[in-house]
């Protein structure tokens, strides 16, 4: 009777350990297919990750030098954001003297870097707020675009309106023109339109 016993004892334990390697070879299987599963998961969300943190560096504002001259109380070179418009510039600079033309200049204007701002005093002509140098005879009588009133853009050949204020939207949204050619970015500024006004304007 004993022996029978210890020989069915025996098979149980078999049986109990081949259960036991069964289930063990199965989590196994599933935690090895969890994982290759798993693996293009997390590629894909730390890809998303990287890609946010990128589109967050471009629209965290950079630092940018800028030169403001003339009547102000402090004139120099200062660092800002390039978020910054020329009201901020004109403020860090300590604001306007008393002598300042402050018709003369466009606060709303944004600032680049190396950007030179000047702030005439009354009773100064032919000098350019934004971006100029010396201007010379030939160029006294033309507009210069970057600083340009709605006004003076409106002495322009085929430019109404709308188009000047569509010039002033555009510079103050995207900062000064570098070229003549970027006003064809404007809106209902095309060649025609460029080529008539080309030798009229000013353009750093």
């Amino acid at each position: 009777m004993w022996e029978v016993i210890k020989k069915y004892d025996k098979r149980w334990h078999i049986l109990i350990l081949a259960l036991f390697i069964a289930v063990a070879v199965i989590l196994f299987r599933n935690n090895g297919i969890s994982e290759k599963e798993q693996a293009p998961m997390l590629t894909t969300e730390r890809m998303l990750q990287e890609a946010e943190e990128k589109q967050k560096e471009e629209a965290r504002p950079k630092m940018i030098v800028v030169d403001i001259k003339g009547a102000v109380v402090r004139p120099g070179v200062y660092e800002i954001k390039d978020t910054a418009r020329v009201n901020d510039v004109v403020a860090i600079a300590g604001g306007f003297t008393k002598e300042a033309d402050q018709t003369k200049v466009n606060l709303a204007a944004k600032v680049h870097d190396e950007m030179m701002i000047y702030v005439p005093a009354r009773g100064e002509t032919n000098v350019s707020s934004i971006d100029s140098p010396a201007i010379s005879s030939s160029e006294s009588n033309k507009v210069h675009i970057n600083t340009a009133s709605e006004e003076e853009i409106l002495r322009l050949s085929g430019i109404g309106p709308a188009k000047a204020a569509a010039i002033i939207a555009y510079r103050e949204e995207h900062g000064p023109f570098k070229k003549a050619e970027d006003l064809l970015n404007v809106t209902g500024i095309g060649e025609k339109t460029l080529e008539k006004i080309k030798e009229q304007i000013v353009v750093p």
